[in-house]
């Protein structure tokens, strides 16, 4: 017995008309999206700073008009986190609409994690946001008390979806390898098509036809005995392979024991196997108690900012920045100079550029304050008046606008027990749930650098390798492996993974090991060399996850580097040569090298 759960939305704004693909694709049991990131959590925050009414996610709204009688007519539960910091008011909204449409939907909503009332208490300072991650029993609790919808504040993105599988199975607190294993479905189905093809750095590879329609959303099919298969609905666009299920098993992790306030999954124990097409089944998935703490998200105002992009064309690039710089450092230093002023130069000019594109580099300049003035008109005037006597060739990519609030991001922990988690049932009857009681002690678990990590060591030594190995050519990383990169606050990881058909796959996974330690990866990644790194292997994913701590700065909200979510940072590894056994490379491969 399994039911089918899919997902219609990895984020606030993602495609609009998933929920009715989903809908009308195919068998499903329980369809769920996930609307929250840390920076939509900001977001909203001054959404309702606007307006007291607001706070969730519109376009869950829109895609509930269109859709919800066709989800009452096909028997599909909606379990969604897109209440954000007012899933009352996205409850009560839901129900107006049902009520215009003459449905009969019974609609539950569960909160709790807003803890900005008691930042005080809590020592969070002076936020705007303070939202804990609850776990997956409230949602359970309501969809077995007979809801149609619910909708949640902040909880884990898993919850989702660990949730409709705790109700219809019955599962317990104890039940700790199933209940993590239906947290990796939930990660993996999560981000939506992340899972069958998107941002998969594969993408050229895919079965024929994968990119003839839009890929399909994910479904996972979860069995009592906690066994998975990951899947999409036939017809659909994208693919489910090996592959495409680990690039999102790798997505925005840390340590290989993946807390949550339900369970710790452990991701080293996971193993996928291709079972069909567009199949993937995941086994072996064990769970550990979940910390006695569970993670808050804080946004705050951080300041304000501005920035300007200087476009510096054809020969003398390093002189030009240098003038303009010169130039602009003394118009901030004349007046009320910012507190943070930041430069970067990126070498985008190309020898004998065939195109004015390929001889142009980008320097751009990035201000902070604590006050709006120093980084409003006097620096967007600063730069605008350098126009005809600074170097040759001088433009911007866009005038300097006024400065703009930004907000930063950070994390806290706070006991599970000082969380109230409520599900107000759709006749307003209010039922708390107990936090978990078989939680880790201290003991088992650190935290070192706002990072969550296992204590234990988990014993994947590098293996010695051949005389093979001694064979090299130079040839970009990604000839050969894998990668997906993601952000966690001002942390990145990036996840590189050997793929699934390689025919030498024990080898070239000891090689990998090998090669990515703290001196290789600093030296292809440059921009962590002074910066604390976590390098965590995956052996049963053939993967080797490494987290940069602070490349981000204070989180996408406030960064300035030109990435500032690490989306691309894995494919910038990959682009990286470095010596690569011959004997690795495919035949085609070896060509692009040679």
């Amino acid at each position: 017995m399994s039911i089918r759960v899919g997902n219609c939305s990895g984020y606030y704004g993602d495609r609009l008309s998933a929920m009715r693909e989903m809908l009308d694709g195919g068998e499903l049991d329980y369809l769920t999206g996930d609307y929250l990131a840390e920076l939509t959590m900001l977001i909203l925050g001054r959404d309702r700073m606007k307006d007291e009414s607001l706070g969730y996610a519109k376009t869950f709204v829109r895609q509930m008009t269109d859709s919800m009688a066709l989800a009452k007519d096909r028997g599909v539960r909606i379990v969604a986190n897109a209440g954000g910091l007012n899933p009352a008011a996205l409850a009560t909204r839901l129900r107006e609409i049902a009520a215009s449409q003459g449905l009969d939907v019974a609609i539950a909503h569960v909160e709790g994690d807003d803890l900005r009332e008691r930042a005080a208490e809590l020592s969070f300072g002076d936020v705007l946001t303070a939202n804990a991650y609850l776990g997956a029993f409230g949602i359970a609790s309501a969809l077995s008390a007979g809801a149609d919808v619910v909708v949640t504040g902040r909880v884990t993105d898993a919850s989702v979806v660990v949730g409709p599988a705790v109700a219809h199975f019955g599962w317990g607190r104890d039940d700790l390898d199933r209940l993590a294993a239906a947290v990796v479905a939930g990660h993996v189905i999560e981000c939506g098509t992340q899972a069958t093809g998107g941002n998969f750095s594969g993408f050229a590879d895919l079965p024929d036809g994968a990119w003839d329609r839009p890929p399909g959303f994910p479904i996972a099919e979860i069995s009592e005995d906690g066994s998975v298969v990951i899947t999409k609905h036939e017809g659909t666009g994208g693919a489910v392979t090996v592959d495409t299920v680990t690039a999102q098993l790798v997505y925005e992790i840390g340590s290989p024991v993946y807390l949550g306030p339900d369970v710790s999954a452990r991701l080293d124990s996971v193993t996928l196997r291709q079972d069909g097409t567009d199949r993937v089944a995941i086994d072996g998935v064990v769970g550990e108690p979940p910390p006695a703490t569970t993670k808050v998200c804080l946004n705050e105002l951080g300041g304000f900012r501005n920035g300007v992009e200087f476009l510096l064309t054809g020969l003398d690039i390093p002189r030009k920045a240098d003038l303009v710089r010169r130039q602009m450092e003394a118009a901030l230093s004349a007046g009320q100079r910012p507190e943070t002023v930041e430069w970067h130069l990126d070498r985008t000019d190309t020898p004998d550029p065939a195109t004015q594109a390929h001889a142009t580099s980008l320097l751009r300049l990035h201000v902070r304050s604590a006050r709006p003035e120093p980084v409003g008109r006097a620096f967007s005037d600063a730069a605008v008046q350098l126009a005809l006597g600074s170097y040759p060739g001088f433009s911007v990519s866009r005038p300097p606008a006024a400065g703009s609030p930004y907000g930063v991001y950070r994390a806290a922990y706070v006991p599970q027990t000082e969380v109230p988690h409520v599900v107000v049932h759709p006749d307003g009857r209010r039922e708390d749930v107990p936090p978990p009681t078989g939680t880790a002690s201290g003991a088992d678990r650190t935290v070192r650098d706002g990072v969550s990590v296992h204590a234990t060591p988990l014993g994947a030594a590098n293996a010695p390798l051949g005389d093979w190995a001694g064979d090299t050519v130079r040839a970009p990383l990604g000839r050969l492996v894998h990668a997906r990169s993601g952000d966690k606050g001002g942390d990145a990881n990036v996840g590189v993974w050997i793929p699934a058909d390689h025919p030498n796959l024990h080898d070239a996974y000891a090689w990998l090991v090998n090669l990515l330690d703290e001196p290789t990866i600093r030296e292809l990644l440059p921009e962590a060399a002074t910066l604390p790194l976590e390098i965590h292997p995956l052996p049963s994913l053939a993967a080797v996850n490494v987290v940069i701590h602070g490349l981000l700065g204070e989180g996408v909200a406030s960064s300035t580097r030109l990435d500032p979510q690490a989306k691309g940072l894995g494919e910038w590894l990959r682009a990286r040569d470095c010596a690569v056994p011959r004997i690795l490379l495919s035949d085609s491969s070896k060509e692009d090298v040679l």
